[in-house]
């Protein structure tokens, strides 16, 4: 049964050192993360479910001690999910799960057992319930860290450029998150979300399955778009 959720973006400019000179500007949004880590500590699960975006060959479970790594990002940085070595390291960890697992690291997380799940933006929606109810009943108390970014279209320097449809829906994101809303979370347009870019709409999807019969409230600790990009931050308890 799902007892906590932390939702957070992924952009890899939340690792310091990615970010360099503009590593202040995210300040805010790495305190709210911790923040939300928090409260997923305070559940004492007994299992750790870290959900993020991946392209099609990154879809899948990633079992406790995968390896990542920012090299793609020019930092000879790597990170692990989880303290201990996989057994078999056979691919690395999605960007969106290597920003988790760095996340992790950075307070220090050993309180359960962690494992992984990239998922697919096609992946439907009824799909990504079924995928979060799947997860709700791996334990008895499962706790889920959700990654995922909003539109990349609030700026004319967006990756997506500006379009206005964006800030309304970011807006809407925020809402559903900040309040624990499954109904609103499973009823985003898949379509109007590809459109703006936005990564974390499956994931998203994946925590409305796993929360259908958890009776979670929500609290909104930081909504915002720098470099264009809508960045929401939640924890559900």
């Amino acid at each position: 049964m799902l007892v906590a959720a932390a939702v957070c973006p992924c952009p890899p400019l939340l690792v310091p050192v990615i970010a360099a000179g503009a590593a202040p500007e995210l300040d805010a949004a790495r305190a709210a993360c911790t923040d939300a880590l928090g409260v997923l500590a305070a559940a004492r699960p007994d299992r750790l479910v870290v959900v993020g975006p991946a392209d099609e060959g990154g879809a899948g479970p990633y079992p406790e001690g995968t390896p990542g790594s920012f090299r793609g990002f020019g930092v000879d940085l790597g990170v692990r999910l989880g303290r201990e070595r996989a057994a078999e390291e056979t691919r690395e960890l999605p960007p969106s799960l290597a920003v988790a697992a760095w996340l992790l690291e950075r307070t220090g997380w050993s309180d359960a057992p962690i494992e992984g799940m990239g998922v697919a933006e096609p992946l439907g929606v009824e799909r990504c319930i079924d995928v979060g109810r799947d997860i709700a009943g791996r334990a008895g108390r499962v706790a889920l860290l959700v990654m995922g970014d909003a539109s990349a279209c609030r700026t004319v320097k967006a990756p997506g450029y500006l379009d206005a449809r964006a800030e309304p829906f970011d807006a809407q994101v925020a809402r559903a998150l900040g309040a624990a809303d499954v109904a609103a979370l499973r009823a985003l347009d898949t379509g109007l979300a590809r459109e703006l870019k936005v990564s974390g709409r499956a994931p998203w999807q994946v925590l409305a399955g796993a929360a259908e019969e958890s009776g979670l409230s929500g609290a909104l600790l930081y909504e915002d778009a720098p470099y264009g990009v809508g960045y929401v931050v939640a924890a559900w308890s």
